[in-house]
Order: structure tokens, then sequence, then C-alpha cells
């Protein structure tokens, strides 16, 4: 992607010759988040090559040794070529959409995480027609995926299995979500670019304040809003829109503050 100007954000004209460039299509990362067994890396390995992936980041994971090699089997060189990083945030660097899976959804829409939650077919649907970098987290053995972890991502997908064990080793879950999604060649609908998503977000950010928006209300305010336009997936040409409307409120504001009323008259 275009790196952002120190004086100045990156122009349509300019994201304009991304669209020109890019692929079409889906690319999909799968990124386990700090793995305790380097069995289970293996197994993932096995898992992705079982059905057609391959490129695979690890977040701070465990040591990856003779078993991690022995439980990948034939797809050892998805093991050879994984990419470990130390953080989320260097894992999803690229990545255009972000999807968080758990074992354990939340029993409340009332809560400002990211319900409703989608079952892995349900999300195979929402990209057949996408285009765009997609990483897809899985979190740790005992645990899963942190709050705040989970806040991070766009959407969240969850296996339907039963309520007296809901919680799958995490090979098996990679292996149902990529068997749903396996084949998937996704559309020409590109997708706003995690850059151009960061950049949307920290201006209603900004504009929370501008407005006075309650202060302790204003962390939730905006998980909540991304997780809406999260779910919905937003074109790169709808960024454009939403992000000229919030310029132009962020203007009239500053106008309004200044005393100048001129832009009602030629309104």
């Amino acid at each position: 992607m275009i790196e952002e100007k120190a004086d100045a954000e990156p122009t349509e004209e300019e994201f304009e010759e991304v669209l020109i460039l890019d692929d079409k299509g889906l690319n999909l990362r799968i990124v386990l988040v700090e793995p305790e067994s380097e069995g289970n890396v293996g197994s993932v390995c096995r898992a992705m090559k079982n059905f057609g992936f391959n490129d695979l980041w690890l977040v701070n994971p465990c040591k990856l040794g003779d078993f991690a090699k022995a439980m990948a089997s034939h797809a050892q060189d998805i093991l050879e070529e994984v990419i470990t990083v130390g953080t989320l945030d260097e894992a999803l660097q690229g990545c255009d959409l972000v999807v968080g899976t758990t074992g354990k959804p939340s029993e409340s829409t009332r809560q400002h995480l990211r319900t409703p939650y989608f079952t892995p077919s349900e999300f195979r649907t929402m990209l057949e027609d996408k285009a765009g970098r997609v990483a897809i987290l899985f979190g740790r053995e005992d645990f899963g995926l942190s709050a705040e972890e989970l806040a991070r991502c766009d959407i969240v997908v969850s296996i339907p299995a039963s309520d007296e064990y809901p919680i799958l080793n995490i090979s098996h879950a990679v292996a149902i979500v990529l068997y749903e999604i396996s084949g998937l060649e996704g559309g020409d609908f590109r997708l706003a670019s995690g850059e151009m998503l960061d950049l949307l977000y920290s201006h209603i950010e900004s504009l929370l304040g501008e407005i006075n928006h309650p202060e302790h209300k204003r962390d939730k305010t905006l998980l909540m809003l991304r997780r809406v336009i999260g779910r919905a997936m937003i074109s790169q040409r709808e960024y454009f829109t939403l992000m000229g409307v919030l310029r132009d409120i962020e203007l009239t504001l500053a106008r309004m503050e200044e005393g100048d009323t001129s832009w009602v008259e030629n309104n």
C-alpha cells in the first residue's frame, strides 16, 4: 500500500493506483496467537495443506522442533515457511479484514464485543464476492483470544458445538473453518484496506471528542462503531464516501467555532 505522507492523508487519486494494481480475489492468512503446543502448530500446518492454504503466521509461539515436524507430516513445507512475529499488530500488517474465532460466544448482544457471531458457513457466504487480504485469528489453547484481541476483529466466527463441551482443539477448529472456506476465490468487491479503516476510526474518535461525546462512553461507542463498520465489510469506494462526510462535518464544526456562517448561505 501507499505510505501516508507526513503532513497529509492519502488522496483518493493516490489510492486509485492501488485499485488498479491489486489483483482480484482473496488472500487468506492464518494467524495463531501464542500457541502453546508445537504439536498443535504442526497439526494446523497439516490441516492447511489438506484444504489448500499455506500462509501461516505465529504470534509469540512456543518453540518448534521435531514434534511439530512429525505432526505436520507432509505439510512440513508450510511449517518451514511460517512467519513468526512478536505482536498481533505485526501479524495483521497489510490485512484488510480481521476475523476472530471463539468457542465461547457472548450470550448478550448488549456487550460491546463483536456480536452477533457467525458460523463458518455464514462466513464463507460473506466472503464470496470479496477481494482483499483476510486474516483469520485463532487463540491460545487454554483460553483463546482475549477480549482486547477480539475487539481488534471486524467479525467473529464461532463453530456450533455441544453446549456440554463447546471448546475444540485448535487444530480441529482450524480444520473446520478451512474446510468451509476451501476453494473460495472471492470476487471483485474490493475491501477497504486496513490502513484506510485505521484512518477512518481515527477520524471518528477525533470527532467524538469534538462533539463532546461523554468521555466515559467514547471507548464503547468507538468499539460499537468499529463493530458495525467491520461487519459491513465496506468497499474502498464506500470508505471515500464516509471519509468525505466526516471531513465535511469536521470542517463545519471548525467554521461554527470560528463564527463563520458563510457555509450556510452557500448550501
